[in-house]
Formats: C-alpha cells, sequence, structure tokens
C-alpha cells in the first residue's frame, strides 16, 4: 500500500498539470496530435471558440514532425516532472501548449490578418541557434552582408523553399530562453510533398500554411497544442482543450 507521504508528494506533484487551463482570452487554437512520442506524423485542426465551445474551423489535415518524435517542449503548460525536453539537435518536435508568434518569408507581402507581424526575410536576418550565443533562438538582423562562417550558418534566407513561408511556435521563446533547450521552432513548408520529417518543425502543405497564416488572429490569442493522442486524451478536460 502507497504510504500517506508517497501519496502526497504524487498529488503535489501533479498539481501544476491539473492546475493549468487554456489562457481564457484565447478564442483560436490549433491542435496536432500524433500517434506516440516516436511518431513524426502529425494530424491538425483548427479551432475556433465560439460562445464558449470550441469548435472546428477546418477539416484535419496532414503534417510532419521531427524525424524521432516529440518530446516535452518548453511553453506555457507545465511539463511533467522527470520527464526528458527538448534539446538543440534531438530532432523531436516540442510537445506541449505554445504561442503563435509572427510570419516570415521571402515575399515582400503576404495574406494575413493586418495585426499578425510579418517580416519579409533578406540576406541580413539570422535566427541564431548557436546556445553560446546570448543571442540564442532570436532574429537578429545585420548591419551588414553576413561574412563569417557564423554569420552565414545563421541566416535565415537559404534558397529553400520550404523555408520561403513561415509562422513561429514559442518554443524557448524571448524574453525567457534557455541555452541549449531547443530553437528556430516554425511552422513551414514540407519537403518532398511530406515524405521528408523535420529537425524540430511542423511542416505541412503550401497551400495549408498560407490558410493557416491568413487565419492567424493576434486579437484572438492563437495558441497551438501538440501532444501524443494518449497525452492529449489525459489532459483535454483539465486544460480545456478543444
Amino acid at each position: 500500500m502507497m504510504s500517506f507521504k508517497v501519496l502526497t508528494l504524487s498529488l503535489l506533484a501533479m498539481l501544476p498539470l491539473a492546475a493549468f487551463q487554456l489562457p481564457a482570452n484565447s478564442s483560436q487554437c490549433l491542435v496536432g496530435t500524433s500517434d506516440g512520442w516516436d511518431s513524426s506524423n502529425v494530424t491538425l485542426t483548427l479551432y475556433q471558440k465560439s460562445g464558449g465551445a470550441w469548435k472546428p474551423v477546418s477539416t484535419p489535415w496532414k503534417g510532419r514532425l521531427g524525424k524521432s518524435g516529440l518530446v516535452w517542449g518548453k511553453g506555457m503548460s507545465p511539463v511533467p516532472p522527470g520527464v526528458r525536453t527538448k534539446k538543440e539537435g534531438d530532432n523531436r518536435s516540442p510537445a506541449g501548449v505554445f504561442e503563435i508568434g509572427g510570419a516570415w518569408g521571402y515575399d515582400t507581402t503576404i495574406k494575413k490578418n493586418p495585426g499578425l507581424p510579418y517580416r519579409q526575410v533578406t540576406s541580413r536576418d539570422l535566427w541564431v541557434e548557436d546556445p553560446a550565443s546570448p543571442q540564442y533562438n532570436k532574429n537578429v538582423i545585420l548591419d551588414h552582408e553576413p561574412s563569417t562562417d557564423w554569420e552565414k550558418k545563421q541566416q535565415m534566407k537559404q534558397d529553400d523553399a520550404a523555408h520561403s513561408l513561415k509562422l513561429f511556435i514559442a518554443h524557448n521563446a524571448p524574453p525567457d530562453v534557455t541555452p541549449g533547450a531547443g530553437s528556430s521552432i516554425f511552422f513551414h513548408i514540407w519537403r518532398r510533398d511530406g515524405a521528408s520529417p523535420t529537425a524540430g518543425c511542423t511542416t505541412m502543405e503550401k497551400t495549408k500554411l498560407q490558410w493557416l497564416i491568413s487565419q492567424m488572429d493576434p486579437g484572438k490569442n492563437p495558441v497551438y497544442v501538440l501532444l501524443p493522442k494518449a497525452e492529449y486524451a489525459k489532459y483535454k478536460i483539465g486544460w480545456k482543450l478543444p
């Protein structure tokens, strides 16, 4: 039989998870579920809150995740004690609940909500993936053309169609960035028509990404819920998920 002390400690460890709920002022939620922690495939559905209830505003569509699957990430939701968490270079997508940020792309303009920040990426735009840098997991805009190997390695624009349009997933995001906990997590265009997994991002076909970005309304405080199906079912009621 479990002792009173052990039972108490177990209950205390569960409190942060039980106490978390989606923000009351969030009325837009993208849900991604995978078959398990080691799956690189995801099913995505966009929901909107109406009359206090979540309702789908899209049919489900397919996407790809990190080639090694999922791992708990650093976002809005609490992380269970003792679990493995996202690390730089682990080829896993961060699981949990995350704010959805601005968009970046190669085109001059894109179809979007007027309130959603968009930056046209130039050769001087970096996204720093070096954990030793004080600018880790931040967009840095140089006042000169990249000249060092380090600067060139961090460039956002790499003549890569898959990264020609992207939407930020606020994992390990500023201002609370932990060195080495994972960087540069975005929604972007998938490779080989979905045949290729990612290094940690969530990808989808171009037309779906364009549509998703056009739907994002900062006034609705959009969030991304990414979990294996079993965890989604486990937390759905307590976290007030769609």
